[in-house]
Formats: C-alpha cells, sequence, structure tokens
C-alpha cells in the first residue's frame, strides 16, 4: 500500500495564511514570530463531511427576498440573551471564547439544561460525560432532550447529528475536533479552519444554530487563526478573574446584534448567577466612612453602573516611591498624577500610591479620571467624601475637566441607586431636562474646583 506524501507546511496562527518555509514576520498580515510548522498530506477526494442538505440555493433577483426578522430562539439567560441581541439565531454559528476554568461550559450547559422544548447535542471533546452528569446535578438541573456524546472526529459528529437530529448543536471545544481528510492533529491551524468551515456549511444548510467554545492563549486572544473569527456570526468573550466571583460576557463581534451589551454573571456554588443590577456588586455596603474611597459613575458598553474607587496614599518608606495599579490603566494614573502635582500643586512624588477598582474587574474608560483623583486626594489629606457623592469627568493635561459621553444615564443610574450629589463636567449636560431630578448636580471645570466642592 503506498504511502501519502507529506510535507512540511508553516501556518500563521493570526491570520492562518501559509507558507512553504519558515519566515519571521507574517506575509499576509505582518505579525511577527507566529508560523508554527504542520504536516500536511494530500486531501482526500470527495471526502468531504456529509450534510444534512435539503437541497441547493439558488440565486434571486435582490427584490424577490423578503425581509423579515431572523427567527431568534429565546434562551433562558437574559444577559446572555441581551448580549446576543435578543436570543440566538437559527442557523448562526457563535463562538465563545475565555480561558481555561472561567467558567465557558457551566455557562452554556445550565442554559441547555434550561431548554425544554428542543432536541440538543452537547459534544464534548474534553470532558467525559460522567464530568458533565456531575456537573448538571452541581447546577441543580436534568433534562431528557439534552443529548451528550463525547467525540473529537468531525465525521463520528456528523454522524449522530444524523441519528439524534438536533435543533441545537454544542462543541466543546473546537481545538478538540479533527476531521480524517487532514494528516495535522487537533488543535493545528489547518484542523481548527476545516471543522470550523464544515460546522459553518451545516448551520447554513439545516438552520440548525452552533454554539462552539473555543480557548484563549496568552495573549488574550481566540486560540487558533484569526480566520475563525471570520468564519463564525458573533464572537463572545467570558472574562474575568478566577480568584474572584464575577464574570463579563461581552460580545466582539455580532452580526446579528451590537456588540455594545455585556452580561454579568457571579460564580456561586450551583454556578452562574446573573446580576441584575451590577452597581450594588460593585460599591461598598455600610461600613465606617474611610479617605481614600470615591465613586464613579462609568459605562461598559452601553450599560452604566457606579463603581468604587480605593486609593492609598502614605509616605515612601523605602526611598522610591511605589506606584502600585489593579483594575485599572498604569500609565493613565502616572499621568493624573504628574496633573495633580503640576496644576493643582500636591507633592506626591515621594509617596507611595496604591489604585485599586473593587469588584475585582478592570475598567478603561477615561470617564473615571476624576473618581480617580478625587479617592488620590482623599487618602493625601485624610479627608472623607461625603456618602452619597459620586463623579464622571475626563481630566485633561492642563487639569480641566473634560465632557464625557452617555452623561444624562450616567445621572440617571446614579439618581436610581440613591445619590445625592454629583460632580460632573461644566457644560456637559446641556440640553438634559433636570427638573426631575433629586439629586444635585456640581458642575466643575478644573480639578481645584472639584476639590473645592468634595472639601469645602
Amino acid at each position: 500500500m503506498a504511502k501519502k506524501s507529506m510535507k512540511t507546511m508553516w501556518f500563521c496562527t493570526s491570520c492562518g495564511a501559509d507558507s512553504p518555509k519558515w519566515v519571521g514576520k507574517c506575509p499576509a498580515c505582518g505579525a511577527w514570530n507566529t508560523m508554527v510548522e504542520e504536516k500536511v498530506g494530500p486531501a482526500t477526494p470527495s471526502a468531504s463531511v456529509p450534510l444534512s442538505a435539503k437541497g441547493r440555493s439558488k440565486p434571486r433577483p435582490v427584490n424577490e427576498i423578503e425581509a423579515v426578522d431572523e427567527p431568534r430562539i429565546h434562551m433562558p439567560s437574559e444577559e446572555l440573551n441581551r448580549v446576543l441581541g435578543g436570543g440566538l439565531v437559527k442557523g448562526s454559528i457563535v463562538l465563545i471564547g475565555g480561558e481555561p476554568g472561567i467558567g465557558k461550559s457551566t455557562l452554556v450547559l445550565q442554559n441547555l439544561l434550561s431548554i425544554r422544548n428542543r432536541r440538543i447535542l452537547y459534544v464534548s471533546g474534553e470532558e467525559s460525560a460522567t464530568q458533565l452528569k456531575l456537573r448538571a446535578d452541581r447546577i441543580g438541573r436534568g433534562s431528557d432532550n439534552l443529548y451528550i456524546v463525547c467525540e473529537t472526529s468531525l465525521e463520528n459528529i456528523f454522524a449522530h447529528i444524523e441519528e439524534v437530529e438536533p435543533e441545537i448543536l454544542v462543541v466543546d471545544s473546537i481545538q478538540t475536533i479533527a476531521t480524517e481528510t487532514l494528516d495535522s492533529s487537533a488543535g493545528s491551524v489547518g484542523q481548527v479552519r476545516e471543522c470550523a468551515a464544515c460546522l459553518l456549511r451545516f448551520a447554513k444548510e439545516s438552520g440548525v444554530p452552533v454554539l462552539l467554545i473555543g480557548h484563549i492563549n496568552k495573549e488574550g486572544t481566540i486560540a487558533g487563526p484569526k480566520v475563525l473569527e471570520h468564519i463564525v456570526d458573533a464572537v463572545l468573550q467570558f472574562e474575568g478573574d478566577r480568584q474572584y466571583m464575577y464574570r463579563l460576557l461581552r460580545g466582539i463581534k455580532n452580526r446579528f446584534g451590537s456588540t455594545s451589551e455585556i452580561g454579568i454573571y457571579e460564580m456561586v456554588q450551583r454556578g452562574l448567577r446573573e446580576v441584575a443590577n451590577p452597581s450594588e456588586m460593585l460599591m461598598g455596603h455600610g461600613g465606617e466612612e474611610l479617605s481614600g474611597v470615591a465613586v464613579g459613575v462609568t459605562l461598559e458598553g452601553i450599560r452604566p453602573f457606579l463603581i468604587e474607587i480605593q486609593a492609598l496614599v502614605s509616605s515612601a518608606a523605602y526611598g522610591t516611591p511605589q506606584r502600585s495599579v489593579t483594575g485599572f490603566d498604569s500609565k493613565r494614573v502616572n499621568m493624573l498624577l504628574a496633573v495633580l502635582e503640576k496644576r493643582v500643586g500636591f507633592k506626591l512624588g515621594a509617596k507611595d500610591v496604591f489604585l485599586n477598582v473593587a469588584g475585582g474587574i478592570k475598567v478603561n474608560d477615561p470617564a473615571l479620571d476624576l473618581a480617580v483623583i478625587a479617592a488620590i486626594l482623599s487618602s493625601n489629606v485624610d479627608m472623607v467624601i461625603p456618602r452619597g457623592w459620586c463623579m464622571a469627568g475626563e481630566v485633561g493635561l492642563t487639569g480641566e475637566i473634560r465632557p464625557v459621553t452617555r452623561i444624562e444615564q450616567r445621572i440617571t443610574e446614579a439618581q436610581k441607586l440613591g445619590m445625592t450629589d454629583m460632580l460632573v463636567p461644566a457644560g456637559n449636560i446641556k440640553g438634559f431636562d433636570t427638573s426631575g431630578l433629586t439629586m444635585r448636580l456640581h458642575q466643575v471645570d478644573k480639578v481645584a474646583d472639584a476639590f473645592r466642592e468634595l472639601f469645602g
């Protein structure tokens, strides 16, 4: 029996481009050190994956195509529905990415266990059926219409699809699936691309939505070629620190909805709990009032919420001042410290500055500049910011407080949570009707004005 002729090719893990030899810089996307070596063989002719074809599509004039809303499958989790744009579109393929152990499989499984009127096939390439059963028992839900199969061969997966005829298909994870038409190993660039393309054809021809679960690499991107993100209809990133309880589901790409929405979950013993009001989880509750604590109003996507900024300023004990920042851009904090020293006159160059965003999340909204500066000044002068005060404003290099986007939503959210006073940039509320507000708005133009408003 003649052996298949094998050859070596180099593939870019960033864009999927191939090259017959190694190059340091990808000729297609320009990324450095992204070429990986793979052994490839000739594809088996006419050995494509069998799909449940329902007739070949025909070209039609655009005027004859009826414009209707895409039918959606309503998911049990309202946070997931929000990020998807209203539900799971039939015939779509959705990629859910995240770090190992962050809760991707738990999120998908607990939603599928709550769907009672649809037949679902869950393909697991990583965990055994017993492990998934134990997870379902921990979540506290059972289902008679959720079928689990442990398989890594794409050809066998389509055989199971023909047998079960699911209405929703889940593949966990795409990096473990391989097809026999390629000789490379599972998780390689060619295998990930080919398997995703076959699943895409199946979804479009059958109308069955497909959920793909994928890992992210150390750079924070989906493992596998960048072309995988181009193939799918939606890419959802599930992120958060495993040392904390809270998780964020963020839409990176969505052909059927907005990418500005986020979903917030809390990891508990029985799975993931939806957080309807994120402001309550990110703010302190009661307790003694201390200096160095300020409340800022930020936006994640189009969703406003209040967040607590904590700062500690003390004399440098070891000669060289320390700058430690958690949950915020450290370079921006250094810039704000320089503004305080140059424009306001506070000598912080010989002091240690520690900054922390409560709740363990990471934010980069420039509107939190004013809250960061307020927390630092409060700790420096050891004066407490009055309870019920919050703020939103971007700080420029000249010490001015610049307007921020969607100030109306920020003000409404702050009033809803019982805030009594709010610092806003001067001129930022032009055209906004403040007659119905019970909260007092203080317009400030400079950092010095904000300091006088807070501390007198």
